[in-house]
């Protein structure tokens, strides 16, 4: 058998510029501290028991309170919403400054929950798996608070934002 040529880290991520992904704000808080960061590594595992997925790079300087409090919040962006998306991604911004501006409610598990996201999902952290750089955080849904109304999401594709077109 030939091996293959190795895949560079910069291959991979022309190759995954061609994946559309939603993007959301990721909160957490209780003992270990309060803290959010934006990501759009976030999937369904199974809806039995409802559980997600959060991907999270663990050189990320919120990752101990995430690892600490064991419960998180994800928070689905509404197309428009690009510019809280570059607030939580910005390491420059203190947590304050991050937070500042936007409305936010804690639900049942104390994190926060953007009240104009499409959904905000409240989770509680069952496993986690290191695999590379990233932290996999695999999240029981226990709450799920949904817009009233629907509206077009924000999407990441090809390096830049989109909106998706609700039908």
């Amino acid at each position: 058998m030939t091996s293959l040529p190795a895949v560079s880290a910069a291959q991979f991520r022309d190759g995954m510029a061609s994946l559309a992904a939603g993007i959301s704000i990721v909160t957490t808080s209780g003992p270990a501290g309060h803290a959010g960061f934006t990501a759009s590594g976030i999937c369904s595992v199974t809806d039995t028991p409802p559980t997600l997925l959060v991907c999270m790079n663990r050189g990320v300087s919120s990752y101990p309170e995430f690892i600490g409090n064991g419960h998180l919040a994800v928070n689905v962006l509404a197309a428009g919403q690009h510019g809280l998306s570059n607030r939580f991604a910005d390491k420059a911004l203190s947590r304050s400054e991050r937070f500042a501006g936007a409305q936010w409610q804690p639900l049942a598990n104390g994190c926060l929950r953007l009240t104009d996201s499409l959904v905000s999902f409240g989770c509680r952290v069952s496993d986690t798996q290191d695999v590379g750089t990233h932290c996999v955080f695999y999240c029981v849904v226990e709450e799920v608070v949904l817009h009233d109304a629907p509206r077009d999401a924000l999407v990441w594709f090809a390096r830049r934002y989109h909106a998706t077109a609700v039908a």
